[in-house]
């Protein structure tokens, strides 16, 4: 079995008298595609911001290759390796999906500064692989404000990727695409992580994107892990099945 590369202990938050974390254990091992699913207002969301520094729990630790990391900034986890894609993309629209590469590569590297000409960047051709790696090359030029909810999923993945982490937080990879395009997304992603040796968490509410691609599902309900398996196991689960499932 993979040593733990994210483990998180004890944690505990609230918001407005609801606890979105309480007394919260889970680690996340190398290599694994653990998802993470729940009903709105479990606390799912929640554990994705104190891991990349964007909440700060009122007890417990974070810890991330055996180092803490409980309330370092976003910047400095994400140097460490973690990187974040969000529910709603969150890119340059008025921008070209290749500029938002570079402005990430850029980022990374602490090179980035207001009058930087992104197209003399030397990483120009290994972000031109990126986008290649997702499946979108020829959205390379165009706006991405014009692109497609899909297409614009993608990129955020990539951006993501520019970052070369090594653990990816994906918070509903294919929420706002159609039923169609899920799947096709997925696999395009999963082959992505792969071949960027990339372990990955993602919060889903679509169960079959959940049972076809988690080799592992934590139910977080009620600030609390539920239960925590494969998923065959965890869908028969009754009690799952019943608080999370609705059957």
């Amino acid at each position: 079995m993979s040593a733990a590369l994210l483990s998180a202990e004890d944690l505990h938050i609230g918001f407005g008298g609801i606890k979105a974390a309480d007394g919260v254990d889970l680690s996340v091992r190398a290599g694994e595609h653990l998802a993470i699913i729940g009903p709105n207002g479990a606390g799912k969301t929640t554990f994705l911001n104190i891991c990349t520094g964007y909440l700060r729990p009122w007890r417990g630790r974070v810890r991330f290759r055996g180092h803490d990391i409980t309330n370092r900034p976003p910047r400095a986890i994400t140097r460490l390796g973690i990187a974040r894609a969000f529910q709603i993309p969150q890119l340059f629209t008025e921008l070209s999906a290749l500029d938002n590469l570079l402005m990430a590569a850029a980022a990374r590297q602490g090179a980035w500064r207001p009058w930087l000409r992104l197209d003399a960047l030397p990483e120009r051709k290994a972000m031109l692989a990126l986008l290649d790696l997702v499946g979108i090359t020829g959205a390379a030029g165009h706006v991405v404000g014009e692109l497609p909810e899909g297409v614009r999923k993608l990129l955020d993945v990539a951006v993501a990727l520019a970052l070369q982490p090594s653990l990816l937080l994906m918070d509903e990879p294919t929420s706002g695409v159609s039923s169609t395009e899920k799947f096709a997304i997925m696999d395009v992603l999963v082959r992505a992580l792969a071949e960027r040796d990339v372990t990955a968490v993602f919060v889903e509410h679509d169960m079959e994107v959940v049972t076809r691609y988690a080799d592992r599902v934590a139910v977080w309900n009620a600030g609390r892990i539920q239960a925590d398996g494969p998923p065959a196991q965890v869908f028969s689960d009754p009690a799952v099945l019943r608080d999370v499932i609705g059957v």
